[in-house]
């Protein structure tokens, strides 16, 4: 049994479908049709919702989530909140902000850019709420009719506003922090769910419970955020017969410096790792801004996005340059990885039956060391790279010491050019020896033509991204830096 709080009120549930989704649970079940199906994909926000989970302060942490991507199983001691809540307690300021300043047409995208702004309002901070916040709460939510200017406007006014519901409704909690008493216990222990047809879904909260399990069921699929597991349910419309979540395990999760490396959990969503990583590797804090939405950030994970083996991840390229290393974990216990043997194929990984990513051990930046990285896509938000480029280079007095290149998109999996690195390594940081690297790519890469990209473009971006390097670092002193591009 799983249970939780929605809008206000304790749900306890039995014996679901271990693949339902939140989106179809409300909408065919519970009949809450405000919260609506676009894509069924995570990416046009219209199933937006908001969930809150109890933190180390006794508070609660609020996030806006894709409600069509993620498994009611996850839901257990957590609060959720659909617009439905703004019935039971209407008059918020993004509401009204949003009804004063025209920001709604024909509807079908407003509960999501609602639930989605909540959230921000729900997570202030003292200084006020900036434009690119706003931009990147926004970042995931697609409106075909308004156009996004009144929509912004109405966020800039509903962020000064503050809430206070005459009522104290639990419904309004975003607003008055509704206790985290109210989920107390729901969270702590292990459970299982199962249905009629055979599915199930384990939630083990240590990591010898997902040893045991693993060891007794290696076929089983992991999931921590679902982003992209998802898909096969939401999209392909598989049955998944055997689900384990990563997702309550204390130590798949956070960031912690360990001598001269970050070790981050495999279970760590992108938005928990953005700051520790960008701190030692600034690079990262612009890329992962376009890594997805603010929605898909909330919940995917690093651990899934490496397991997952696409050739156009956005996270292994730039790890793959800093030379990080994966600690693997199963039934016969740990062993390590570097990241760049981990690819085997496209969709291939050195994962044994029964093993899983347990952590990722990244290097911290050592003297005159930076990474630069650059994502080519066709759209600058919410999108997947056609190109990503990223370079970790060791120069010292015009001269490259030392250089990692690795790029995503370029072949079946996620590597190092090591055809080009040879040609930099030991030559004067230049244009003539970044040519040279650049003609080298044609003998790392051959890659495929696409919907995204034709092999051509892609060797000549692959080319333009080293000279934009070069152009980059010499205009700002080798500094660290992301370059975005769209194309």
């Amino acid at each position: 049994m799983i249970e939780f709080l929605m809008n206000g009120q304790i749900e306890k549930l039995d014996h679901i479908d271990p693949n339902l989704s939140i989106l179809e649970w409300l909408r065919t079940k519970m009949r809450l049709t405000g919260t609506k199906e676009g894509c069924a994909s995570g990416d046009c926000g219209a199933c937006t919702v908001i969930t809150g989970t109890p933190d180390e302060s006794g508070g609660m942490s609020y996030q806006a989530i894709n409600s069509c991507i993620t498994l009611m199983a996850s839901l257990h001691g957590k609060e959720l909140i659909t617009i439905e809540a703004f019935q039971q307690e209407p008059g918020h300021p993004v509401q009204s902000s949003m009804v004063k300043h025209h920001g709604a047409q024909c509807g079908f995208c407003t509960p999501g850019i609602v639930m989605s702004l909540t959230a921000l309002h729900a997570n202030r901070k003292e200084g006020g709420t900036s434009n690119d916040q706003i931009l990147e709460a926004l970042s995931g939510n697609l409106c075909r009719c308004t156009g996004y200017r009144p929509i912004v406007e109405a966020s800039h006014q509903a962020m000064v506003e503050e809430w206070q519901p005459e009522s104290g409704h639990p419904a309004a909690g975003i607003a008055h922090k509704a206790p985290a008493s109210s989920l107390t216990g729901m969270h702590k222990n292990s459970y299982t769910l199962s249905s009629p047809e055979g599915c199930r879904y384990d939630s083990p909260v240590n990591l010898d419970q997902l040893r045991a399990l693993r060891r007794e069921a290696p076929a089983s699929r992991l999931v921590a955020g679902g982003t992209d597991l998802m898909l096969e349910i939401a999209q392909q419309l598989s049955t998944l017969g055997h689900l384990i979540s990563v997702e309550r395990i204390p130590e798949l999760q956070g960031c912690v410096l360990d001598g001269s490396e970050l070790v981050i959990g495999a279970a760590t969503t992108y938005q928990q790792l953005r700051t520790p990583l960008s701190e030692h590797w600034p690079a990262f804090d612009a890329m992962l801004e376009r890594l997805g939405s603010l929605q898909i950030r909330n919940r995917g994970t690093l651990g899934g996005n490496i397991a997952n083996a696409s050739p156009i991840g956005d996270m292994p390229p730039p790890l793959i340059a800093l030379g990080a290393t994966l600690v693997l974990d199963g039934p016969d216990g740990e062993r390590r990885l570097p990241l760049d043997e981990f690819f085997q194929g496209y969709k291939q990984t050195s994962l044994q039956p029964g093993e899983f990513v347990h952590s990722v051990r990244v290097p911290v930046p050592s003297a005159n060391e930076a990474l630069y990285i650059h994502k080519v896509s066709k759209r600058l938000d919410d999108d997947i790279s056609a190109v990503l480029g990223a370079f970790r280079l060791t120069i010292d007095k015009g001269v490259v010491l030392a250089c990692r290149l690795a790029f995503g998109g370029m072949a079946a999996v996620p590597a190092r050019a090591l055809h080009a690195e040879a040609a930099l390594t030991g030559q004067p940081w230049n244009e003539k020896s970044v040519q040279a690297a650049i003609t080298a790519l044609t003998s790392d890469f051959s890659p495929l033509s696409d919907v995204r990209a034709s092999s051509g473009y892609r060797l000549q971006v692959a080319g333009n991204l080293l000279r934009r390097t070069l152009l980059a670092s010499t205009s700002l002193s080798g500094e660290q830096l992301m370059v975005t591009d769209y194309a």
